[in-house]
């Protein structure tokens, strides 16, 4: 007789809904940990850092908008300072969504830039925007600008260390210091990583770095292979279940083909947060990244104790630990 791989018992327990079955108690989740964090240990986002994508309305009709947090200093500021430009001449109002990869990125701009579907004139930039070199994807960074390193975080092949700097995940590497110099005063080369929701710059062939006029998130496994390769400029808080969730293209690299037009999302505008009137701007916090409470949230994303596992992993790749984000006064 051959035995069952599963017992009635267990069978009947997985088919109760998740309420009906008693919850043993245990360690803390690292959603609970968030919780208790103390509102002091909670960073407001500035509205000048903050951009809203506003996408065309879903077939029900309902409103679609995608918040970003621009990256801060000190990393991919020429960018960042080329997107503010973009946004505020209102370059990027009409544009759309080109390609949707699926596993990889979702990227917008104009449909007649590197698009391989492309028959008219591509729209013209505003003036006075930076060129930006390679060597402007790895700035040199001191290690006191990290607020969180090491801990459970696992180390990997693409990156010697890795670590937080702000909200921001990044890749480091440390200098040979001078003689007798203190742990805070080492200089560092670092970058930000293609993490779940990143915001990164499309571009040509090298030496082009791209301006910032055509963007892209990432949508699937962290495309480390990527990072020092491609600038990133920010991470999505708010709305990424409006681009992850957008019709996968069906040409090369995801493009849509010219059968595919109506997948062509629109994005009716992007604007600077802190250019809308008050009542409209989006309000966010992060969790503080070199606060205790950090510290044991990531230490129990790396190695879950709540009742339901059963092993712990032992550490946990930095993709894995997203800093958590919320709206301002939840």
């Amino acid at each position: 007789m051959i035995k069952p791989l599963i017992s009635l018992a267990a069978m009947l327990a997985l088919a109760l809904p998740a309420a009906a079955q008693e919850e043993p108690q245990g360690a803390p989740s690292p959603n609970e940990i968030v919780g208790q964090a103390a509102p002091e240990e909670w960073i407001a986002i500035a509205p000048e850092d903050l951009l809203v994508m506003t996408l065309a309305p879903a077939d029900d009709g309902t409103e679609r908008k995608v918040v970003i947090q621009l990256m801060p200093a000190p990393f991919s500021q020429g960018w960042v300072e080329n997107i503010r430009t973009l946004a505020r001449t209102r370059w990027y109002d009409d544009i759309t969504v080109n390609r949707v990869q699926d596993n990889y990125v979702v990227q917008w701009g104009d449909i007649n830039y590197d698009n391989p579907e492309a028959e008219g004139e591509a729209k013209l930039l505003p003036d006075g925007l930076r060129v930006m070199e390679v060597k402007d994807y790895a700035p040199d960074v001191p290690l006191r600008s990290f607020s969180s390193t090491g801990g459970p975080l696992k180390s990997d092949d693409y990156a010697e260390r890795v670590g937080f700097v702000g909200s921001i995940p990044v890749g480091y590497r440390i200098y040979s210091p001078p003689p007798g110099a203190r742990l805070a005063d080492f200089l560092t080369q670092a970058w930000p990583i293609h993490c779940y929701g990143m915001v990164g710059v499309g571009r040509g062939y090298s030496p082009d770095t791209g301006s910032g006029a055509e963007l892209y998130t990432v949508i699937g496994h962290a495309p480390r292979h990527l990072d020092r390769n491609i600038a990133l400029v920010g991470r999505i808080v708010d709305g990424m279940e409006h681009l992850s969730s957008l019709p996968r293209g069906n040409g090369a690299l995801g493009f849509y083909t010219a059968d595919e037009a109506d997948k062509r999302t629109p994005i009716l505008s992007v604007r600077i947060a802190s250019d809308l009137p008050e009542g409209d701007r989006p309000s966010f916090e992060y969790l503080s990244t070199g606060g205790e409470t950090f510290a044991r949230y990531a230490e129990a994303r790396a190695n879950r104790r709540d009742p339901f596992f059963i092993v712990p992993a032992g550490g946990a790749d930095i993709c894995n630990i997203p800093v958590p984000i919320r709206r301002a006064g939840e």
